[in-house]
C-alpha cells in the first residue's frame, strides 16, 4: 500500500500548520540530535532543519516512496526507512518530533512508554495527531465501507477511533516527565477546488481501503463516499469549502 506523495501535497500548507505550531512549543535551545519520526516527504523535517542548523537530524518513515521525495529535496539530512513503531535510536536522544504519524499505530501505552524510554533527561517528545475520526469527513468512509458489496473484505480494515482521550495521555505521562504540555486545536480549514474534503482523505484515511479494491469497485466506492462527503461539506457561496479539524498536542519534557 504506497504512499502518493502528490496526493499527500495537494493540502501541504494545512498539512504543516500544525507541525508550526508543535514546534513553536518545543522547550530546547540547541539539541544535538534531533529526529523526525513519520517524516513523509520532509515538510516538517524542513522545519526542523531551519530552527536547528547544526543538529544531526534524522528522518525516518516507512514509505519509501516519501523517503524518496525527502531525501531528494531536502540533503544533509539522515533518511531511514524503517517502522516507527519499532524503530528506536542507538542511544537516548534530546528531540523526537512526530507530526500526523502516530496515529497510524496501535496500542498507544506502549508506543508512547517506548519513545518516552529513547528520549535522554532532559529532552523531548513533541507529538502532533489528527484527532478528527468522528467528523463526517471520517465516518463516512466506515459507512460507505459498511453498506456497500464491499462490506466483507474492507470491514477487518476499519479501524476505532485511534486516538485517545487528552486524559489518556496526561495520565500515561504525567509521572515520566519533568513537564507535560497536552491541548487541542480545532483548525477551520478553508479549501479549494472540487469537492476537495474527499480529495482531503484521499491522500490519507481512505488509502488502505481504496488499496484493498479492484478498479471497478474502487470506483464505485470513491463515486458514493464523494457524493455524501460533498453533501456533508458544501461549498460556500465563494465556491470555497469549510473543513473542520481538530489536532491533539503533547510536548512532554523528560
Amino acid at each position: 500500500m504506497a504512499w502518493d506523495p502528490g496526493q499527500y501535497r495537494k493540502f501541504g500548507g494545512h498539512r504543516l500548520r500544525p507541525a508550526v505550531d508543535l514546534l513553536g512549543r518545543v522547550p530546547l535551545d540547541a539539541p544535538p540530535r534531533v529526529v523526525d519520526l513519520g517524516c513523509g516527504e520532509g515538510a516538517a523535517t524542513r522545519l526542523l532543519r531551519e530552527r536547528w542548523p547544526h543538529a544531526e537530524l534524522t528522518g525516518v518513515d516507512s514509505s519509501a516512496e516519501m523517503l524518496e521525495v525527502a531525501a531528494r529535496e531536502l540533503p544533509g539530512v539522515q533518511w531511514q526507512q524503517a517502522d516507527i513503531g519499532t524503530w528506536k535510536p542507538p542511544a537516548p536522544i534530546e528531540l523526537i518530533f512526530s507530526n500526523a504519524a502516530l496515529h497510524w499505530l496501535e496500542d498507544h501505552t506502549s508506543l508512547f512508554l517506548h519513545l518516552v524510554g529513547a528520549i535522554k533527561p532532559d529532552g523531548v517528545l513533541a507529538v502532533q495527531m489528527p484527532h478528527n475520526f468522528a467528523a463526517p469527513s471520517h465516518r463516512l468512509i466506515t459507512d460507505v465501507a459498511l453498506d456497500g458489496p464491499w462490506s466483507q473484505r474492507l470491514t477487518p480494515l476499519l479501524r476505532p477511533e485511534p486516538v485517545a482521550a487528552p486524559e489518556f495521555y496526561y495520565d500515561l505521562l504525567a509521572s515520566r516527565a519533568t513537564h507535560l504540555d497536552i491541548w487541542e486545536t480545532e483548525y477551520l480549514q478553508v479549501l479549494e477546488g472540487e469537492n476537495p474534503v474527499a480529495e482531503w482523505t484521499k491522500g490519507t484515511w481512505l488509502r488502505p481501503l481504496v488499496a484493498a479494491l479492484g478498479d471497478e469497485e474502487r470506483r464505485l466506492f470513491e463515486s458514493e463516499y464523494r457524493r455524501r462527503v460533498a453533501e456533508a461539506y458544501p461549498r460556500r457561496k465563494d465556491g470555497r469549502t469549510l473543513y473542520a479539524f481538530r489536532r491533539l498536542f503533547i510536548v512532554a519534557r523528560i
